[in-house]
């Protein structure tokens, strides 16, 4: 069953509400690096996330380097071809909550 995707003026909206997110993946995904002081951080930082993530049933993809979390956020069965939706607008919400 397909998710509906965010149009146009939604996707405007998240990013002026979200604006440290950019567009990733021709329009499709958002992405936001996060820089922490030490690896101790950003892992308590991505077990916070795993949390949110799991308790929304919506996983992140992410990648990690010592004290940098790199998350992209995109729906994998929204249209016809993956692409942006209200899931992915909730948890990048709830992440940034986390850090502010």
């Amino acid at each position: 069953m397909s998710v509906p995707e965010l149009d146009a003026a939604e996707i405007t909206q998240l990013l002026s509400e979200h604006p440290e997110w950019s567009l990733a993946r021709e329009g499709k995904a958002i992405t936001r690096t996060f820089q922490f002081k030490d690896f101790s951080q950003a892992w308590g930082f991505m077990s916070r996330v795993a949390l949110l993530a799991e308790s929304q049933d919506h996983h992140p993809e992410w990648f990690n380097v010592y004290a940098k979390v790199e998350i992209t956020l995109t729906t994998h069965d929204a249209g016809e071809t993956g692409g942006l939706s209200q899931r992915d607008a909730k948890l990048a919400r709830a992440i940034d909550e986390i850090v502010a």
